[in-house]
């Protein structure tokens, strides 16, 4: 399994999670075989407060193309969290 780094914008929503690169601008799903769904769910949440709401991450994994379904799937071995856009309060 060859590992890179990808820095890009995780985004989570109605149960699924997407990742948007930010070199290519292009958007793959994302799996995390190594964490608990229900826990990543609950932390994207308690960051961004609301879905699909952008958050700035570097993810560690391996880019894997789904034929089928032609689509690109991230699988994810590690992340980091490294911004979150917040909202200017008035």
């Amino acid at each position: 399994m060859e590992e890179n780094t990808f820095k890009g914008w995780w985004i989570y929503g109605e149960g699924q999670h997407i990742f948007k690169d930010e070199v290519s601008l292009e958007e793959w799903n994302l799996e995390f075989p190594n964490e608990n769904m229900e826990e990543l769910k609950e932390l994207y949440l308690a960051i961004c407060e609301m879905e699909y709401f952008p958050m700035e991450c570097e993810m560690i994994g391996e880019k894997r193309k789904n034929v089928l379904e032609n689509q690109t799937i991230l699988i994810i071995s590690k992340f980091n969290i490294l911004y979150i856009q917040g909202c200017g309060e008035e």
